[in-house]
């Protein structure tokens, strides 16, 4: 998946009675957000096989709504259809996770140059407690609780661009797609302690109100995560 393409929806298996597809509708959109957020968080991990009749039955919803879900996430590059039946989580090659990192790089690197001039001493203590506790998670081997603290650091800076709306929206879309990639790299104590000390440069960089270095430490945060997670594709 290129993430400039356009989405386009294949409707030629969504040909049913317009009473049923509008009674549909609520279940269509509640099957593919489940299994696009499974799929951008990692809870479904590339290769990993997705059979429609599986899916209705553990959602307990009929077969229509799953099927176009599938379709949709199809048509996003999220899974790829097996020669057989059913179809499977798609995983990024390494250009494409180089584009998604790059892209990241440039959007977060920008917005934490615009925080510099407008974060408040109660954010600074906010981000501050977050890195003492996904560091303190980290010294008791609580990877997953690392990851959720790491993650509430990125996302309380995002809100402080929350009021630049298209900004504030590419960052989130691109957001989604990266975290299935950091959430593997997270699990690796090395990885970690990088992260945690790229974090610390950053609020360093705040603390300065220095919008230049503020981009620059951002963007060569994002730069290593990138390293992380072409070395574990690479492992895969």
């Amino acid at each position: 998946m290129t993430i400039y393409a356009i989405i386009v929806y294949n409707y030629r298996e969504m040909a049913v009675h317009s009473r049923t597809a509008s009674r549909d509708v609520p279940a269509r959109k509640k099957v593919y957000e489940k299994l696009k957020t499974a799929i951008l968080s990692g809870r479904l991990s590339p290769k990993e096989r997705l059979a429609e009749e599986h899916l209705a039955e553990t959602l307990g919803v009929s077969r229509t709504p799953v099927r176009e879900a599938l379709y949709k996430l199809e048509a996003e590059g999220l899974i790829r259809p097996l020669e057989t039946r059913g179809f499977i989580v798609s995983g990024d090659s390494r250009e494409e996770m180089e584009e998604l990192f790059e892209i990241r790089a440039i959007l977060e690197g920008y917005a934490l140059s615009i925080i510099a001039e407008r974060i408040s001493e109660e954010s600074f203590n906010q981000l501050s407690n977050f890195i003492d506790k996904a560091q303190a998670a980290l010294e008791a081997g609580r990877m997953g609780d690392v990851f959720k603290w790491n993650t509430r650091f990125h996302d309380h800076l995002h809100e402080l661009v929350s009021d630049t709306s298209r900004l504030y929206r590419l960052i989130v879309d691109m957001r989604k797609q990266v975290l299935r990639h950091r959430k593997v790299t997270l699990q690796s104590i090395e990885g970690a302690q990088r992260t945690l000390d790229g974090h610390r440069k950053i609020l360093l960089a705040l603390r300065l109100k220095d919008p230049e270095l503020c981009e620059k430490m951002m963007r060569t945060h994002i730069k290593l995560a990138k390293e992380d997670a072409m070395m574990t594709l690479l492992k895969a």
